[in-house]
């Protein structure tokens, strides 16, 4: 973690000199937001190739570039296609933007992502906000000597999501009209699903949706002290007794109709933090 402080310096950088305003939120849309950045007022667009390095997206459906900007008036920077710990990425490679979104001035990260649901009232294309997370993935971004110019050794985790801006995000759903429940995300490494076993073993945990994401930004996010807000879409029905194969046609159709209501909810969510 000693190198990390140069990198994250030099990506961000590269980064001011296309974009010179200090954003206060850093966004991560996941599966199911390819359209949200139409909303941003774009100032730049940087490809992840062309920032020091970052990695390369490799997922078919995130585009892999950085649009900074603004959202009802608040300056962004958001990540179209985030990394995943299956597509062979270090913990500290896939967590690596969340660092640089810090050094260009971020308070806050937003994420999203595309889940599996386990609670059995959960439907599909609904919304969930995420107010704890079990880590399953086997690693953890913040092994390693530790760099206190990043964070602490020992960041506490008993409020890793933002107890005021989840109930940002109920209020704002209330008030639109959307489906939104609060429920614990297990991450797991991928890229296959589970098996019945494995999901009666997750419901028996405590956890409400699964995925393959989003926990290790938030440990980093954690550590670098920053409030964060995690919002999933449960793209598939995970009831170990009635499992049908996965059809990811599907589950992205699914997920573009979580995404319009994401789409509506996050600047609503956004106005309430001016």
């Amino acid at each position: 973690m000693l190198a990390l402080r140069d990198q994250i310096l030099k990506a961000s950088r590269f980064i001011s000199k296309r974009y010179d305003v200090a954003p206060r939120i850093g966004m991560i849309l996941g599966t199911g937001l390819g359209d949200f950045t139409e909303q941003i007022e774009i100032q730049a667009t940087i490809p992840y190739e062309e920032i020091p390095h970052f990695p390369r997206s490799t997922v078919e459906t995130h585009t892999g570039q950085l649009v900074c900007g603004t959202l009802g008036g608040i300056p962004v920077v958001t990540m179209e296609g985030r990394f995943h710990f299956y597509e062979g990425y270090s913990m500290q490679q896939v967590t690596f933007p969340v660092r640089v979104m810090k050094e260009l001035g971020a308070e806050i990260l937003l994420t999203t992502n595309a889940s599996g649901g386990i609670n059995t009232q959960y439907r599909l294309a609904d919304i969930v906000i995420i107010d704890d997370h079990i880590n399953l993935m086997g690693d953890n971004p913040l092994i390693g000597i530790n760099d206190d110019q990043l964070g602490p050794r020992f960041p506490d985790m008993s409020s890793p999501y933002d107890t005021a801006l989840i109930e940002m995000a109920k209020q704002s759903a209330l008030e639109l009209n959307i489906s939104a429940h609060t429920g614990v995300f297990v991450a797991v490494p991928g890229p296959n699903l589970e098996t019945r076993a494995e999901y009666r073993m997750l419901k028996t945990m405590g956890a409400d949706i699964v995925g393959m994401s989003t926990v290790p930004e938030v440990i980093v996010a954690t550590h670098a002290g920053l409030r964060t807000l995690a919002l999933s879409v449960v793209t598939d029905i995970c009831l170990p007794d009635a499992l049908e194969p996965v059809d990811i046609a599907t589950i992205l159709k699914v997920a573009a109709k979580g995404g319009e209501k994401l789409a509506r909810l996050i600047p609503h969510i956004v106005e309430r933090l001016k």
